[in-house]
């Protein structure tokens, strides 16, 4: 709750005059003085009063392309018995506020509001919440409120076509690169069974062991698995045009074309970050808003951030050193992310294809650089364009 200019002023004197009454006892100054202050109060009492109000709010689409149309619309009804009347009411959109009609709102009565969402850059947008303000017939008092809870709008990078996703040879589980001409099945893991699991799948030495059913499964050695490692480095995107590092916004870009262009062909593609991903958008302060089901790869470039962590890269070859998640690797990363070459390659030996995409640099990377294919770009278009290529090795 707070008190406006107004209700300050009218306070001080309330006070001023009750002191001054009952110091000189001037019984029209006193009386004026509690005037006031019942005045005052009388505004609280109002502002406080709670309007019933439901919001419901409708996101079309909640997740769209960088420059692609968004719009929100907005729906505040009153659920109370009562006229809503000196009520203000501002819809919270990214960093701006947008006006919602609530004044003098019936009961049962509804109003709509439709705005469009900016896509201009990609990230996340937190809409909402709904922030209404009740004052005082006299604007004494006035008290804001949060209604309905905030819905992020998920802006993805541009997604630039491919010709090809690449095509490097498959690496068995057991260290074996598959030649095999049409696909061979290899074991991968046990699960539980689950309902509609073919009986000739259960292992039956596990499950008599464990005391459940459990259910081998396998993979086709054969398709190419890729891994996306995206450098996140500050270090590694130097270069800011209007507090914007472009070089990392091109490889969000090309991170999203190579992973839809794998999910399009059904290969198997991992999505990696060098440096620890950020946590979830808040919505209203101290809050977080309801991000549905789990975040995809989308989603998670979406709300990629630059980290300060330095040694992100090196901590990451280890990781993929270790693990071995796939064939593929394509590490995207920036003009300040190229001393970090040698680290790639020293992965050649458990990833039989690597690829670089150096965005941004003022000039190309010399040939040969630690063995790597690399390709330098201006943009995640011309990364696109360039990538046909290099799509085989």
């Amino acid at each position: 709750m707070g008190i406006t200019a107004r209700g300050v002023g009218l306070l001080v004197a309330a006070v001023v005059l009750l002191g001054v009454g009952f110091r000189f006892a001037y019984p029209e100054l006193t009386l004026l003085g509690a005037a006031a202050g019942a005045a005052v109060g009388y505004a609280a009492l109002v502002a406080a009063w709670r309007p019933r109000l439901t919001v419901t709010r409708r996101a079309d689409p909640d997740r769209v392309a960088r420059g692609e149309p968004a719009s929100m619309t907005l729906t505040v009804r009153n659920a109370g018995r009562l006229r809503s009347a000196n009520l203000l009411a501002e819809d919270r959109c990214g960093e701006r506020s947008v006006p919602v009609p609530v004044l003098r709102l019936r009961p049962g009565r509804d109003t709509e509001v439709r705005y469009d969402v900016p896509t201009h850059r990609r990230g996340v947008v937190p809409v909402g919440p709904l922030r209404v303000t009740r004052r005082d017939p006299l604007g004494l008092v006035a008290l804001a409120r949060p209604y309905g809870a905030a819905v992020p709008v998920w802006v993805y990078p541009r997604i630039h076509p491919l010709t090809a996703v690449p095509t490097g040879a498959g690496r068995s589980l057991d260290g074996r690169v598959d030649g095999v001409p049409h696909g061979s099945i290899t074991f991968d893991s046990l699960r539980e069974y689950v309902v509609g699991d073919e009986l000739r799948r259960v292992h039956w030495r596990t499950s008599a062991r464990v005391g459940e059913l459990m259910v081998r499964e396998n993979v086709d050695t054969s398709l190419p698995r890729l891994v996306v490692l995206l450098d996140n480095r500050a270090a590694a995107h130097p270069q800011r045009v209007g507090g914007v590092a472009e070089s990392f916004e091109s490889a969000c870009e090309a991170a999203a074309s190579i992973v839809t262009a794998a999910h399009r062909a059904d290969l198997p593609v991992v999505l990696l970050f060098a440096a620890a991903e950020p946590d979830p958008p808040a919505g209203a302060p101290g809050e977080k808003a309801d991000l549905g089901p789990a975040l995809g790869p989308l989603d998670r470039l979406a709300a990629a951030e630059l980290s300060g962590d330095a040694d992100a890269v090196r901590a990451a070859t280890t990781r993929l050193r270790q693990d071995r998640l796939g064939d593929t690797l394509i590490f995207l990363t920036g003009p300040g992310g190229r001393d970090e070459l040698g680290h790639l390659g020293a992965l050649r030996g458990a990833y039989p294809s690597v690829v670089v995409g150096v965005f941004g640099a003022a000039e190309p990377t010399p040939p040969g650089a630690a063995g790597l294919v690399v390709v330098d770009a201006a943009d995640g278009a011309q990364f696109a364009a360039e990538w046909d290529g290099v799509r085989r090795w």
